[in-house]
């Protein structure tokens, strides 16, 4: 069986759309699934265990540039590698016309949402560009969401915890370290600095380093700042790849981070995790018992959740995390 999975952005969305391969490859073993993704989160499809093949589709490039030849040859690649052997399903899990269109591409029957659920991006035409558009319970996590969307779709029984195959490189152990996410792409999702100023001494008090990714200027800046304030055991880690920055945090030992992709792709690495959200969200998007992430919690307030809140929820997830 030949399966095409539609899930082109964002870094969240993409990690939570993962577990479902395991769940397909559990009903149908020598299943073949390839994923239609921006290129800029392909090496992390590429990771994941049971995908066939990554096929990169860099809409958002080619919409700047699409009078050019670079671009016109580059269109014409992507539609001959979809449009290659049929498909026994094709399955648009982001619900937008874009994506839609795109699966309209690929030979074989169209799957994909009959509505929107809260907090997710949908578009109308999108269900009338599908042969089979399946509605799901609106109140409903972003990775169930997905789950349950290919388990509609196959006529298969969900069982167990999602299970996200991320594969990782096995990098050196490193000192006890971590990682603090302090960047998002929503400046009304950050955490104050000096929240993390105050858990980061906090944590090396208890013998622990802390590391500091980013991405872009901003991010750089801030983690500057912050580890100037915290000293020699805070390492600014330097700008990587996302095939790199998988690898270096999977080898840490934990993360507190805010909502953000960095975070979710720690939830995959099944990272002891504290998620920071500074709204009521965190039922869709966060890290849930329900989901089997025990070492694992979100943490929630308005309009931030507090220091010591964050800390002692960190003691219990670092706790759990080490049976």
């Amino acid at each position: 069986m030949r399966v095409l999975i539609v899930k082109l952005s964002s870094l969240g969305d993409v990690v939570h759309t993962m577990p479902v391969v395991h769940d397909i490859h559990a009903a149908y073993p020598d299943a073949l699934v390839d994923w239609v993704v921006e290129p800029g989160f392909a090496p992390l499809v590429r990771r994941v265990q049971g995908i066939h093949s990554s096929i990169e589709c860099a809409l958002r490039r080619w919409r700047k540039r699409w009078w050019t030849s670079q671009v016109r040859r580059e269109w014409r690649e992507f539609r001959d590698a979809i449009h290659g052997e049929p498909y026994d399903a094709v399955i648009d899990f982001q619900g937008l016309t874009k994506s839609a269109l795109i699966a309209r591409l690929a030979r074989g029957p169209r799957y994909g949402l009959a509505n929107r659920t809260e907090g997710a991006s949908h578009e109308w035409p999108a269900r009338w560009l599908v042969h089979h558009p399946i509605r799901i319970e609106p109140h409903t996590h972003a990775l169930d969401r997905a789950r349950l969307l290919a388990s509609r779709v196959f006529g298969y029984e969900l069982k167990g915890s999602p299970q996200f195959g991320l594969r990782r490189q096995t990098l050196e152990a490193t000192e006890r370290t971590l990682v603090f996410v302090h960047g998002t792409s929503r400046d009304d999702k950050l955490w104050p600095e000096e929240h993390w100023i105050e858990i980061g001494r906090r944590v090396m008090l208890a013998g622990w380093r802390i590391a500091l990714p980013h991405a872009g200027d901003a991010e750089l800046a801030r983690a500057r700042r912050l580890a100037d304030a915290l000293g020699p055991a805070c390492e600014v880690w330097p700008a990587m790849d996302l095939d790199a920055l998988t690898d270096k945090l999977g080898a840490t030992h934990g993360v507190i981070g805010v909502d953000s992709g960095l975070s979710h792709i720690a939830v995959a690495l099944d990272l002891p995790h504290v998620q920071l959200y500074n709204f009521p969200t965190s039922w869709r998007t966060g890290p849930q018992a329900a989901h089997g992430h025990l070492h694992q919690v979100s943490i929630e307030a308005q309009p931030t959740p507090d220091v010591d809140t964050v800390w002692n929820a960190w003691l219990q997830v670092q706790a759990r995390g080490a049976k």
